[in-house]
């Protein structure tokens, strides 16, 4: 399967199409980390907040279920996953907490992201409100500082892939940080 966009040098490949068909589609060794924020089964963007709704966002089930992320988890020798605990994934000390001071009634203060790195955990402090700007109407988009420290926090990667690529804040990030990114998205918008 051949990507739907890439860039004139290939440093950004993006795939309109479900993960698990692309994913067996690429060469062995092309991904040196995998950094995502899959679904994480919860059910929330089928109840949008009061601000969400005010913004025209309609309930929809995307993020209804979990799926398997073993296969996704074996692509690359690092690897970072927003929502890991909600999966279960093997025990890990190198957690990342992502620290919401200005986090609503309706969300949690903190989000966590499960690695396979042998490292310390640390938190990243970011509000949400000052990255309204970013936004681009995804309902649960990380702010592309958190994305940018959850790449330095995984270390010397030059290919990154996002399976579950949503908004897109990972590319962003990876660009600003020089790195290559390999995306997959599923829906269109």
């Amino acid at each position: 399967m051949n990507p739907t966009w890439q860039t004139d040098d290939g440093r950004v490949k993006l795939w309109l199409g479900d993960c698990l068909d692309v994913l067996p589609t690429l060469a062995a060794g092309s991904v040196d980390a995998v950094v995502t924020d899959p679904p994480y089964g919860i059910g929330f963007a089928a109840q949008p907040t009061k601000w969400q709704r005010r913004a025209g966002h309609e309930p929809i089930a995307w993020d209804d279920e979990t799926i398997d992320l073993q296969p996704i988890t074996m692509l690359a020798e690092k690897v970072a996953v927003w929502g890991g605990n909600y999966y279960p994934l093997p025990p890990s000390c190198g957690w990342l907490v992502w620290y919401k001071p200005d986090a609503p009634p309706s969300m949690g203060d903190v989000e966590m992201c499960w690695t396979n790195l042998d490292k310390n955990s640390r938190q990243i402090k970011q509000s949400i409100s000052a990255t309204n700007r970013e936004r681009v109407g995804h309902p649960t988009q990380k702010p592309l500082a958190v994305m940018e420290e959850t790449i330095d926090f995984v270390g010397a990667a030059e290919t990154i892939l996002d399976p579950f690529m949503g908004s897109g804040t990972t590319g962003v990030a990876c660009v600003r940080l020089g790195r290559k990114f390999l995306g997959v998205e599923k829906e269109p918008k």
